[in-house]
């Protein structure tokens, strides 16, 4: 496939990432890239002004000159140096979007990085060796410079990487590809982990993630509204039309039409509402789709933008040194994704704790013999237990800050930590989602033999197609577990 000069949308760039095909660059970006190394080869001598990051050291240090015949070592020890991540291993599914999000940053042709580095880094995505990087080391600002440093190690015949399920050396990743280590030239390592590929690799993902999550939970809201025999006019057009935000009206339309031919529905109701956890679907569920809209604008601008620094301008005859790697626009729009995206989990839970109360003709705890048996009981704990981590997991990291580098970089966005607790968030909504298409397919059964709409009953039998009516108490853990991974499915389509 061919990644192209120009700006690429997330569903393209998701085509792209998603696709078995091999990758390469449009021709017309090499000649930029080639363009702007020449620049620098013919600049940053001992004797023309200082430039950071090509004839400086870094961060306090930049300042200091560093002679020609050093400037390779100067690069290859950035990487070493800066390599002191720790904690958790990123799963490798995120490292292949950083190793794409890094390329497509560097093609653009303002980092005057060697053709060779490119090519490397690209031989690895093909070839599907994804290295080793670790989730804590990144203060979101000055780049993603430890997690960056463990992606490009490799390069340099360090670090580690994954290939065929197992960890192999940076060493052996070159050996696989057939490539000698790279000697790095000047500002070649700092292009390479100055940048903010780290932070977007975790956004995009879990963009994509919130896009396929948020219509899920719609349908299954309508699986539980159906079970308690709630009422359809929380969701008719005219109400949503005098108050017109526009995933309230998005989703009160799927809603409704989600109950198109329900059975359940033509009932006479005896009652006159619902709990809001129903009855303000739209309004909730709403307005979680318009922040993931929101924060897809945001990520989608920043997989197409150059995000390290100095940044190389060939036609201006300048190398400028700025802030493009602090990655406050993706922390802000993270954090903000986070409690979002709780909200989905945490009024999902709200309908599983009313489908196993006792109310409209349901059973305590939605099994036929409440008392023998404790039925759903413990299944709404989890549940709640998931929602209470979620919230402690949504305190914005973007409000921290520390001083780092003798002050010099004195202002840092932390969306690394936004990053990595957002995809926590996004798991457990996932687990949330499952409890309650297991709790709604249960209630559902006391309906019968009324049925529901055509949407609806497709969820149930998808359910039932691998777990059973629950008729007397069983290992309950197991069957929350497939229901979990039948989401992560229809999630990861």
């Amino acid at each position: 496939m061919i990644i192209p000069k120009g700006p690429l949308t997330l569903i393209e760039l998701k085509k792209i990432y998603q696709s078995s095909a091999k990758i390469q660059l449009a021709e017309d970006c090499w000649k930029d890239i080639e363009a702007s190394r020449q620049y620098l080869d013919a600049t940053g001598q001992p004797d023309q002004a200082p430039i950071y990051g090509v004839n400086t050291g870094f961060g306090s240090l930049c300042n200091t000159i560093i002679a020609p015949d050093d400037l390779s070592t100067l690069q290859k020890n950035l990487l070493i140096s800066h390599a002191c991540g720790m904690g958790e291993k990123v799963p490798s599914k995120i490292v292949r979007l950083m190793l794409l999000l890094k390329i497509i940053g560097l093609s653009r042709g303002f980092s005057g990085v060697q053709r060779i580095t490119i090519e490397t880094l690209i031989d690895f995505y093909n070839n599907e060796i994804y290295p080793i990087v670790y989730q804590q080391g990144s203060l979101g600002a000055s780049g993603d410079l430890a997690p960056l440093s463990h992606l490009c190690l490799p390069l340099i015949g360090q670090g580690e990487a994954r290939y065929q399920g197992k960890i192999i050396s940076g060493a052996k990743a070159l050996e696989i590809i057939g490539r000698e280590e790279i000697v790095l030239k000047s500002k070649e390592g700092l292009a390479l982990i100055n940048g903010t590929q780290f932070m977007s690799a975790y956004a995009t993902y879990n963009v994509w993630r919130a896009q396929s999550m948020a219509p899920l939970a719609n349908d299954l809201a309508t699986l539980s509204l159906e079970a308690y025999d709630g009422r359809h006019e929380p969701f008719l057009p005219y109400l949503h039309s005098v108050r017109p935000h526009g995933g309230q009206i998005a989703v009160g339309a799927k809603i409704l039409a989600n109950l198109t031919g329900s059975q359940i529905q033509a009932q006479p109701k005896a009652h006159v509402q619902d709990p809001y956890s129903f009855r303000c679907v739209p309004q909730v569920h709403g307005a979680t789709i318009d922040a993931i809209a929101y924060a897809a604008q945001v990520v989608e601008t920043e997989i197409n933008s150059v995000t390290d620094n100095p940044v190389v301008f060939v036609e201006e005859n300048q190398v400028v040194s700025g802030g493009h790697f602090h990655g406050q626009p993706l922390a802000l729009v993270m954090d903000f994704l986070c409690i979002a995206m709780a909200e989905l989990g945490s009024i999902s839970e709200r309908r599983v704790y009313k489908l196993i109360g006792g109310q409209r003709g349901l059973p305590a705890f939605l099994t036929p013999n409440p008392g023998l048996n404790s039925g759903f009981m413990i299944v709404q704990y989890t549940a709640a237990s998931i929602v209470s981590q979620n919230k402690q997991l949504c305190t914005p990291a973007v409000v921290d800050t520390i001083d780092s580098s003798n002050g010099q970089e004195d202002h840092v966005s932390m969306g690394a930590n936004a990053a990595t607790k957002l995809h926590r968030v996004m798991d457990n909504i996932e687990k949330l989602l499952g409890i309650e298409w297991l709790t709604g397919a249960q209630a559902l059964e006391f309906r019968r033999p009324l049925t529901s709409s055509e949407v609806v009953e497709n969820y149930f039998q998808k359910i039932r197609q691998v777990i059973p009516f629950i008729q007397n108490d069983v290992l309950m853990y197991p069957l929350m577990h497939q229901i979990h991974q039948l989401v992560e499915s229809l999630v990861e389509e």
